[in-house]
């Protein structure tokens, strides 16, 4: 795979080399070597003939380039490719080359090909989902009853906890990496059906050697059939990809907005050249934050994409098929790189909460009105109150003076308020700690059950649909 140098600024090494050309044609000689061995298990080709094919199923022995410019031409990676695998078996052993491929289909082998290096790919978002989520919990854990200011339409609302703010970053990561797990187990299936997906050259040995196949892989057997043109699943699979990628934007943009220097409530971890200016010394960059906006921004249109791609042509699609190949890394691409970006982030995050609190009372009090027209309401009634709020957040507008401060005159002036109104009781409404109080709560709560969830999927780590040790295996065939 051709990865641009913008490519690789926002995705990690790691899932290059996931998707990288050798291990996509690796991955369709596994399908091979599987297929061979498995006609042998079953009586349809010699077990000499399995074996002379399995001997010369690996991609170093090939020159990738000459079969990607021999893909062009012939509308597939796997024509040219099968066609050297012949070739080589055949100069070791002429009468097993007639074995090779056999059978099996194009799309066959590269569907399967492509799903092996998704599992690896899947793994790899699972880890690092994995880290992102425990550092995340783990700062909510800490700031819990830390006030700051929450903010609607853009702008600022009422007070809430940043541990209540983590914590709705984070459940949406939990529950894609649930998520990815659930279709996963659907979608990581062999490819197996031959021209027109019925197995007919294979005859009533097809479906056991279909099940073969899809145990030396470790995949699902499809039972009915193949799925050549049955793509929804699979795409399934690349829109949760796509979702995970648009959470990551959104705490990519909360972060990025907090971390400006006239909010000044967060901060990437910085030194060592780390969101420097080339022009501007005083300049700290949230590059991480950028590097998860531009994955967010991206997305949208190769999930689209995919989407496009699925009214493929009776059995075999013509051109939609190769777009959605074409499309499909992209989005394990990009996401990774969101969540490689952002759990660096989180791993040295710099929280101001002093900062949080002096953003809170530069507002003079007006994000308490609400709460103070309720209080008041008690004793003059709703309209009454929250009118005399409207008048007294509007001086509060237009002059140099806090709600506070205005608020406690008025009710010392009013006969209807001065004796039903406990002026201790209505500071307190004023104090921003204290205002914390009911996120803190839902917090709590919500950490706990998060902890909780989180456990539990990772006592389910070794799922066979993507586990690190599927992965490790199919690596070290």
């Amino acid at each position: 795979m051709s990865v641009s140098i913008f490519d690789r600024f926002l995705t990690t090494p790691e899932m290059i080399a996931v998707f990288e050309d050798a291990e996509i044609v690796q991955g369709m000689f596994r399908f091979e070597e599987a297929l061979a061995r498995a006609q042998a298990a079953e009586g349809m080709i010699p077990e000499s003939a399995a074996r002379a094919i399995a001997s010369v199923c690996n991609a170093q022995l090939y020159d990738m380039a000459v079969l990607i410019n021999a893909s062009r031409r012939a509308g597939s990676l796997a024509i040219p490719l099968v066609k050297e695998l012949t070739k080589t078996v055949a100069l070791f052993n002429p009468e097993s080359a007639n074995y090779v491929h056999w059978g099996s289909t194009s799309q066959d082998v590269i569907d399967t090909a492509m799903v092996l290096v998704t599992r690896k790919a899947l793994a790899l978002l699972d880890q690092r989902l994995q880290s992102l989520i425990t550092r995340l919990l783990h700062l909510a854990g800490e700031h819990l009853a830390t006030p700051v200011l929450a903010r609607t339409l853009m702008q600022p609302a009422q007070v809430t906890s940043f541990g209540f703010k983590l914590l709705n970053w984070t459940a949406p990561l939990l529950r894609s990496r649930l998520q990815l797990r659930a279709v996963a187990a659907r979608a990581l299936r062999l490819q197996l059906g031959g021209a027109v997906g019925t197995l007919a050259v294979m005859g009533e040995q097809g479906t056991a050697v279909a099940h073969r196949v899809a145990q030396d892989l470790g995949l699902e057997a499809v039972e009915h059939g193949a799925w050549h043109t049955q793509r929804d699943e699979w795409i399934r699979l690349g829109l949760e990809v796509a979702v995970l990628a648009g959470s990551l934007g959104k705490i990519a943009t909360d972060l990025s907005l907090m971390a400006q220097g006239e909010i000044g409530e967060l901060a990437e971890p910085s030194g060592n050249g780390r969101g420097g200016s080339s022009a501007m010394p005083h300049k700290r960059n949230p590059v991480s934050a950028m590097i998860a906006l531009a994955a967010a921004t991206r997305t949208p249109q190769h999930a689209a994409a995919l989407l496009a791609s699925m009214g493929h042509q009776h059995e075999r699609g013509l051109g939609n098929w190769q777009a959605e190949l074409a499309e499909w890394p992209t989005l394990f691409l990009s996401a990774d790189g969101a969540l490689g970006a952002l759990d660096e982030a989180m791993a040295g995050l710099q929280v101001d909460s002093a900062r949080m609190l002096d953003n809170i009372n530069g507002l003079h009090g007006l994000i308490f009105a609400e709460a103070v027209a309720a209080y008041l309401a008690s004793a003059i009634g709703r309209p009454q109150a929250h009118a005399l709020m409207e008048e007294l957040t509007q001086q509060v507008v237009t002059g140099d003076q806090d709600l506070a401060t205005l608020t406690i005159a008025a009710v010392k002036n009013s006969p209807d308020l001065r004796d039903k109104i406990d002026l201790t009781g209505l500071s307190t409404l004023f104090d921003p700690v204290a205002a914390t109080a009911a996120a803190e709560r839902l917090a709590r709560r919500q950490l706990h059950d998060l902890h909780h969830a989180a456990a539990a999927l990772q006592l389910r780590a070794e799922d066979p649909c993507f586990s690190t040790a599927a992965s490790n295996a199919e690596t070290s065939q």
